[in-house]
């Protein structure tokens, strides 16, 4: 069942100690509606932090809140309400998916996955580019107070999420968010440089050797980037390095469905798929167990690599 935003307001009103979590290996709309909820929350009196399984990526670390992260649920406070930003199953909190499914008090989850399994008391779930026009507009609602360090947040997370507002799902709802946003401090053009220009010569070189290794099937429709464990040499994987990497076949005439396939570990593979529209990517991640977006989703798959490509076209074949 979905809740309305009037009742996930007076929830929120209610609470007074709150554990706010967001999925493992987190994303800039992720951190972005969690950290910018925590921060409202604390301002109107109340008790809040951001518990997560991971640390923020090392792009992100520009913002000063992203220092503010928990890595487990702090053991001496006697929260009241525990709520879920970002992420559309439980299982998506990775370590902290226990403890939040065990809880006994109010559970909200906000979310703009389609794929979203409504496992809360109080389900917000709306499709949209980000969960970050979904906080604004429950922020706003509630009438709690944005200052520029939240608004900087929130547009974190609309730009990452809406691809700088190029992805199919930006509406003037979206346009709408972003010029509230910068109404109160948001700097669209520092969030953009930081989020998809800025970028390590590792990570240039990088995209380059994925690129020019990039396979094609089903008559170039279907295009692939691999990114192997080895190409991380030393240094330990950070799949938050190749964010991005997926949307760029999709510049590429002719092809329908980019796949991104980061093997995290021996014969592990996290998968990233992308759509121009043909293709309802979601359908074809949930064959996985997995799921998001129409044109944006994700899984995990096991086995050798040739086995995986090979399955994941097929796939896509079926749905194109």
């Amino acid at each position: 069942m979905n809740s309305n935003i009037t009742e996930i307001c007076e929830q929120l009103k209610l609470a007074q100690t709150i554990a706010v979590f967001c999925h493992a290996r987190p994303d800039g709309d992720a951190l972005g509606s969690g950290l910018a909820l925590t921060k409202v929350l604390n301002k109107a009196g109340k008790f809040a932090v951001l518990c997560c399984e991971d640390a923020a990526p090392e792009k992100y670390l520009f913002l000063k809140s992203m220092s503010d992260i928990k890595h487990g649920v702090p053991k001496d406070i006697d929260f009241d309400t525990y709520i879920s930003v970002d992420s559309s199953d439980v299982n998506r909190l990775g370590l902290l998916s226990g403890a939040f499914t065990a809880f006994k008090g109010r559970k909200i989850n906000i979310d703009h996955h389609i794929s979203n399994k409504r496992f809360a008391d109080y389900n917000f779930v709306i499709e949209c580019p980000a969960t970050c026009q979904i906080v604004t507009g429950i922020i706003t609602a509630a009438e709690f107070e944005m200052d520029s360090e939240v608004a900087n947040l929130l547009m974190l997370g609309l730009l990452t999420d809406s691809g700088n507002f190029t992805h199919k799902d930006v509406t003037g709802a979206t346009f709408k968010t972003a010029a509230l946003l910068c109404e109160h401090g948001a700097s669209c053009s520092e969030l953009s440089y930081q989020a998809f220009t800025r970028k390590s010569k590792f990570k240039a070189t990088l995209f380059a050797k994925v690129a020019n290794e990039m396979r094609f099937a089903l008559d170039d429709k279907l295009a692939f980037l691999v990114i192997k464990f080895d190409y991380f040499g030393n240094l330990p994987l950070d799949g938050s390095i190749t964010e991005g990497f997926v949307d760029f076949p999709l510049t590429i005439d002719g092809v329908e469905v980019s796949v991104s396939l980061l093997e995290v570990k021996k014969r592990q593979y996290k998968i990233s798929f992308r759509s121009k529209g043909k293709v309802n990517v979601n359908a074809v991640a949930e064959t996985y167990g997995g799921g998001g977006h129409l044109l944006a989703s994700g899984c995990m798959l096991n086995g050798e690599l040739e086995e995986v490509i090979e399955k994941i076209t097929y796939n896509v074949y079926q749905n194109l």
